[in-house]
């Protein structure tokens, strides 16, 4: 473990990841101070929280001071290219991501989950089979709450589900998961990365870097990027929908088998699930290939798989007495989420579309479209170019708020179809997150349509 004893330590960005990372750094005997740019009225009360907690802040721009460290700890929301970090690397400052920091104090064992789509639900699935085995588990990173939150609490034989980014991996340097999976590569966050697919792809890849000896490294088969890219790290290991692997989890039939060295080990029938799709057996095939690499019995991983629920915001049924059958799948900020979704209803679909625009590719979802969509509700940054590309194909209605979309689903939509949130967009146009994106939608279905 990292001895940061006495280290000036200049944390840039306080959102969740940035206070938890000070408050770490305020334990291990550091000297942290926190810059963030945003505006400060909008950081009022994260400034008080660090005030009363002893430690400096700042708000509205970075200021020189940032530069006055022995470290700097950087909040994913941060961009590589932003002019503070920039103007950090012609200073020779070292610079790491808060998931880099908090891995360096922990002792426990993590299993890091990344991947274009699927990290939430795989995450919260592996955690929930963590939690079954009796043994002390968290889950943290880019979901629920950051990994600096519950480091000082984990001891050797303590199991970590983290649910890990793009933007975590971009500045890591010796993060070394003792079980790392790459669900999937599509294109997403082009617009973080140049628009370049290729650097999007090297960022993910970075969670198998420093990964040796025993460690599993875990990759879909089913994946053609990652093929095509080759598969690294260290014990490689597989899960697929479509293919017998020697090591790792498949889909057979309705069964998902696990083998270790070509010896049939597990199986559990997907019709004890209560997540469908193939894309959620995949998922599940992942979680289960890291769990009994983690040592857990048969049997508490088949308990496991039958009494895990749907993730929240992600294809979460809204509870309505209209009929009308209301989705949030919020979490789907990307198109490739949206595929997934437009695949798991056979009746049709008024489909929220909108928000801030990754550099889509709406070509990918057309005839899903076509087939399964009656009407687009166009809103956010993006609506404009929702509107141009489908307009032409199914009526699309430009609206201001998503409490706008639900009453004109409610109007429009018979009993039995579907109003479903997908929005294939980041939130933060018109939202905190998109959990506070759900979060609206649900309140305007419980209000509207409850």
């Amino acid at each position: 473990m990292t001895n940061y004893e006495n280290l000036r330590i200049s944390i840039i960005g306080a959102a969740r990841s940035g206070e938890a990372a000070a408050y770490l750094a305020k334990r291990t005997g550091a000297v942290p101070f926190v810059s963030d740019s945003g505006a400060p009225d909008k950081l009022r009360e994260v400034g008080e929280r660090l005030a009363a907690a002893g430690i400096e802040f700042e708000a509205g721009a970075n200021s020189e001071k940032v530069f006055d460290c022995d470290l700097m700890i950087v909040s994913p929301g941060v961009p590589v290219e932003a002019k503070v970090l920039v103007d950090a690397a012609d200073r020779g400052i070292k610079m790491i991501s808060e998931i880099e920091f908090a891995a360096s104090l922990c002792r426990g064992q993590i299993y890091a989950i990344t991947g274009t789509n699927g990290k939430t639900t795989t995450t919260s699935l592996l955690y929930h089979l963590f939690r079954l085995s009796g043994r002390k588990a968290f889950t943290a990173g880019n979901i629920g709450i950051a990994f600096s939150d519950i480091v000082t609490e984990c001891d050797e034989d303590t199991l970590i589900a983290l649910e890990v980014s793009s933007f975590q991996l971009d500045l890591i340097r010796r993060f070394r998961p003792k079980g790392a999976a790459l669900l999937n590569i599509t294109p997403d966050h082009l617009n973080r990365y140049g628009y370049k697919f290729e650097n999007y792809i090297t960022s993910k890849y970075r969670i198998f870097m420093n990964q040796a000896g025993n460690d599993i490294s875990l990759y879909n088969y089913d994946d053609p990027v990652t093929t095509e890219h080759g598969h690294k790290g260290a014990r490689i290991s597989y899960f697929s929908t479509k293919t017998a692997v020697a090591e790792g989890a498949f889909l057979r039939g309705s069964e998902i088998v696990a083998v270790s060295d070509g010896k049939e080990i597990f199986s559990f029938d997907v019709a004890g699930l209560q997540i469908r799709g193939e894309h959620n057996y995949a998922n599940a095939a992942a979680a289960v290939t890291l769990a009994l690499d983690a040592g857990l019995s048969v049997e508490v991983i088949t308990e496991g798989l039958k009494t895990f629920a749907a993730v929240e915001h992600r294809l979460e049924p809204v509870p309505s007495n209209d009929g009308i059958v209301y989705i949030n799948d919020s979490k789907a900020t990307n198109v490739d989420s949206v595929i997934y979704a437009l695949k798991s209803f056979d009746s049709p679909i008024h489909l929220i579309l909108g928000g801030i625009d990754k550099g889509n590719n709406y070509d990918l979802i057309k005839d899903l479209v076509q087939k399964n969509v009656k009407k687009i509700y166009a809103i956010g940054e993006s609506a404009d170019k929702v509107i141009n590309y489908f307009s032409s194909i199914l009526p699309v209605d430009h609206l201001t708020t998503l409490r706008e979309c639900v009453e004109r689903g409610h109007m429009e939509a018979s009993p039995g179809e579907v109003v479903l949130l997908s929005p294939a967009c980041a939130s933060f146009d018109m939202f905190n997150s998109y959990e506070h994106r759900g979060e609206v939608f649900k309140a305007a279905v419980k209000e509207i349509a409850g």
